[in-house]
């Protein structure tokens, strides 16, 4: 008799395999429970027919204490019945399921004893590196081509019993932050991009070795480490002034188109090299989605709100301006909660009009 008790909602147990756990009863003490429980719905359905029963007052409470006294037994003897979890996995990609007994003891409930036993030996992971995720990639490999994709990898390891079993996607989702944010990222890890461009074969928005918010919708992927920085070294290649790339060569020697020979450039006075001028000011509007607010907001602030404020001596002033129109005109109840609000928040300019 086994009964599945982890399972991942609103999923068949065919596609997230991987997340399900199973707990065992003791064959010995088995019939103990079942004996247990008859006697506990007999007493109980004693007591919802004391009526028809015609039970005087001595044996409906003689009903009711034999039913709570065989409710609490029931209770006391699963734990010692299901001592046993049923823990699937494979040691290679195309190997076997191989079950694993792991037995469990306690007076906590069935879910709390098997949860806290998992992930004392690592068969339920509630963290993961990104160091580990990077050696899964390359085991298996995960890898699809030079990139994959974060909803993939959640996936994946939610299917496949030869990978870790992670707790829920958040878990997957840390270790790419972790990753990604190692300054070891070329040796460790991998880097991160919003999307692939197929037409270009290239990463756009490329991001490695810093902190990064890494998201699940379809299009976000995971970039080998030596392919990551390849792309990097070839933009910052193609940024360096075209003056660079003609300078004179030779010692500071050009040769003339006229006569071939060569002549030395005098290169400026120290009194001539100025450093660059930089730019002291910035500004930039930008228009979001209303009903996705929160997340294009927090784009907003993590790409480039944090790059400003990062800057010594740098003062960020963020003002917030919203427009809205309704065609059959706001009621009373909307007018009067915004007004109020806006006052609490001490928006500088707020109102409503007719037109």
């Amino acid at each position: 008799m086994a009964s599945g008790i982890l399972e991942s909602r609103g999923a068949s147990p065919r596609t997230y395999r991987n997340a399900i756990v199973f707990a065992a009863a003791d064959k010995t003490r088995l019939a103990d429970l079942e004996q247990a429980v008859r006697q506990y719905l007999a007493w109980k359905s004693i007591d919802a027919d004391y009526e028809v029963l015609n039970l005087d007052a001595f044996q409906e409470n003689l009903a009711k204490k034999k039913l709570t006294d065989f409710e609490e037994t029931v209770r006391s003897r699963i734990p010692e019945t299901y001592q046993w979890l049923l823990v699937p996995g494979q040691s290679q990609t195309n190997g076997p399921i191989e079950w694993q007994e792991v037995r469990q003891q306690g007076d906590e409930a069935l879910a709390i004893r098997a949860g806290k036993k998992l992930k004392a030996g690592e068969l339920l992971m509630i963290e993961f590196s990104g160091i580990r995720l990077r050696m899964e990639l390359d085991r298996v490999p995960l890898w699809r081509g030079e990139h994959v994709g974060v909803k993939q990898l959640v996936e994946d390891f939610a299917q496949y019993l030869y990978l870790p079993r992670l707790k829920e996607p958040d878990v997957l989702l840390k270790a790419v932050r972790d990753g990604v944010a190692r300054l070891t990222w070329q040796a460790e890890t991998f880097a991160y991009a919003d999307r692939w461009d197929q037409s270009k074969k290239r990463s756009i928005g490329l991001q490695a070795g810093r902190e990064i918010r890494a998201l699940m919708d379809g299009q976000s992927v995971l970039v080998k480490s030596d392919i990551a920085t390849a792309q990097i070294e070839a933009d910052r290649a193609a940024r360096e002034p075209a003056s660079q790339a003609s300078s004179p060569t030779n010692g500071g020697q050009a040769q003339t188109p006229e006569t071939g020979t060569a002549t030395v450039t005098a290169g400026p006075s120290p009194s001539d090299v100025r450093a660059p001028v930089r730019p002291r000011r910035f500004h930039g509007s930008v228009t979001l989605d209303a009903t996705r607010l929160s997340r294009d907001a927090g784009k907003v602030a993590e790409e480039v709100v944090q790059h400003l404020t990062g800057q010594v001596g740098a003062t960020v002033n963020i003002t917030i301006e919203i427009n809205a129109h309704s065609t059959t005109g706001f009621p009373e109840h909307v007018v009067r909660t915004v007004t109020e609000n806006c006052g609490t928040l001490r928006f500088i300019n707020q109102g409503f009009e007719e037109s």
